[in-house]
């Protein structure tokens, strides 16, 4: 069967390995969920399948597991009420995985790899339940849903299965070593095998549970490691749909489904920091905050950590040759999903006295309006608004953006948010976002993150200062993406040189249908790990090769 997969998937491989090689366009995975596509049929039985699990009990079992628990509540207003077995003996859970190892390190790379990438093709059968499953645990609307919690999480997932088949296959499984001499040569024969490197610790974050979880999820599987999946307890059903995929496919192939198992929690388990100081834990991933994510890599010391974490995303304004186009592309990219993604630009730094552009100088208090002039014809409609905004993920959310546009806060607000009805869900929480000016002095609050819906439109003296602040912020607190708008050379090369020194991706001059808060598998890297907002990249030879070691054996021959 294993056998079987692989020759069934290896074209798609084959063409995932090229991609990440040439980082030109690809992708395996229709982005489209229109009919056409998929089939007349395929949204609503996607959303019959979704509302079947409400108010259930998830048909999966977990090692150790106690009662169960039911964590979940829609952003668009309703209790998803699907209870989950409830993780409490990790003795259990840790035994379970290590016991199906052996077999699946002995299967080899090409046997895992078929089995992870038929797990990728089942989960792609069921697009359509899982985007509505994402949609109503982080909150992001249903397109978007579609998009980055299936097709482009997808795609995520098989790049991190072609890097680590790569890596792993990249040494011989035997060679014949021969070494001359003065009579006969001396020959040995060796033999390499790659071998994993323990359980893995994946720790799914609640705004996108599978884009965010999948690369380490596979990373850490096709390298033949057990992996434990620890939802956020907001948004365990795309997690928990994902481990039943896994378990049945890996079962089906005549491994232990315990391979993976889901530990869900109620919140008060801390079960993510239990787990995570395991001996027998080797490998962790997690997405979320600086608090947890940092106590992980000074407190984890046995394992291997990823973490992508907070920074500040940021955005130097000098000049545009399209001022409205520009102004659309920022409305765009500020407003989508509300703000609530970790590539979402939060600092836009310009200079006081204003940029040049194709209409005039325009000022800070220009540069706003035309921003909010953009909002207005993206999200002046409600129904046409919640589409790009989806829901407000969290209260925390709420509370910053309340806080940014109170009185005695520091700042003027430029563009105020507004509230949104959504025409479906009548309890959902939606807000539009709001642009707060400041000045480089007020350096206390605009380097730190404030997550969600608020940007800070920075005045500076000038491109220099407001470049000096880019570099230096990003050093210091991090950040996954920059942005420069500029019809100078200099300006764009200097922009290129701090991104550099900073070590941060760079966007430059967008004005068309490519926004700064997305990011292209197989073509662009997410993250780079070279600065404080995150330590790996998604993905890279350095995101997979730590996951394994190579041992070998050697006799005479």
């Amino acid at each position: 069967m294993t056998s079987a997969w692989f020759d069934k998937h290896r074209e798609r491989l084959d063409a995932a390995v090229a991609a990440c090689a040439s980082r030109e366009y690809y992708s395996a995975f229709d982005e489209s969920p229109s009919p056409r596509v998929y089939g007349e049929s395929a949204a609503a039985e996607g959303k019959a399948a979704f509302e079947a699990w409400l108010g259930t009990d998830f048909p999966l079992a977990t090692p150790g597991s106690d009662g169960t628990v039911a964590t979940e509540r829609s952003p668009y207003g309703f209790d998803l009420a699907v209870s989950y077995p409830r993780a409490r003996d990790t003795d259990a859970l840790i035994r379970a995985g290590l016991s199906g190892m052996k077999a699946w390190r002995d299967a080899g790379p090409d046997a895992r790899a078929g089995v992870c990438i038929e797990i990728l093709d089942r989960l792609h059968a069921r697009v359509f339940e899982l985007a509505n499953a994402v949609q109503h645990t982080s909150g992001q609307a249903f397109v978007m849903a579609f998009q980055a919690g299936g097709a482009h999480a997808l795609d995520r997932a098989l790049e991190a299965i072609a890097y680590a088949w790569v890596e792993m296959t990249r040494i011989p499984r035997t060679a014949l070593w021969e070494k001359p001499g003065r009579g006969e040569p001396l020959r040995m024969e060796k033999t390499f095998t790659v071998v994993p490197r323990g359980v893995a610790l994946v720790i799914g974050c609640n705004t996108f549970p599978t884009w965010n979880s999948w690369p380490g999820l596979f990373a850490s599987l096709v390298t033949g490691n057990a992996v434990v999946v620890k939802p956020h307890p907001s948004a365990v059903l795309p997690l928990a749909i994902t481990v039943q995929v896994c378990r049945e496919v890996l079962a089906e192939a005549g491994f232990d489904a315990d391979l993976v198992n889901l530990a869900a929690e109620e919140p008060a388990d801390k079960l993510a920091s239990s787990l995570a100081l395991r001996p027998e834990v080797k490998l962790i991933d997690f997405t979320g905050g600086n608090a947890f994510g940092d106590w992980l890599e000074k407190n984890a010391t046995q394992a291997t950590v990823f973490t992508e974490k907070a920074g500040v995303n940021t955005v130097v304004l000098d000049s545009t040759s399209d001022f409205k186009a520009m102004c659309f592309n920022l409305a765009f990219s500020f407003a989508l999903y509300t703000g609530q993604m970790c590539t979402a630009p939060q600092n836009v730094y310009l200079p006081a006295d204003g940029i040049e552009t194709d209409d005039g100088t325009k000022t800070p208090a220009e540069v706003a309006a035309g921003i909010g002039a953009a909002f207005e014809k993206l999200l002046g409609d409600d129904a046409k608004a919640v589409e790009l905004l989806g829901g407000v993920v969290n209260e925390g959310v709420l509370t910053r953006l309340d806080a940014a546009g109170a009185d005695g806060a520091r700042g003027e607000v430029l563009v105020a948010s507004r509230t949104v009805t959504h025409p479906s869900y009548a309890d959902a929480t939606v807000r539009t976002p709001a642009i707060v000016g400041l000045t480089a002095a007020d350096a206390d609050v605009y380097e730190a993150e404030c997550f969600g819906p608020v940007a800070y439109l920075i005045s500076t003296s000038g491109t220099d200062e407001s470049i000096d602040l880019f570099r230096t912020t990003v050093q210091q607190h991090g950040a996954m993406t920059a942005a420069v708008y500029s019809t100078s050379e200099d300006v764009v090369e200097q922009m290129r040189d701090s991104a550099l020194d900073a070590g941060v991706a760079l966007s430059e001059n967008l004005l068309g249908g490519v926004f700064v808060n997305q990011s292209a598998a197989f073509s662009d890297f997410h993250g780079t790990g070279a600065n404080p907002a995150a330590n790996a990249s998604y993905t890279d030879g350095a995101y997979v090769a730590s996951r394994f070691r190579v041992v070998q054996s050697r006799r005479h021959v």
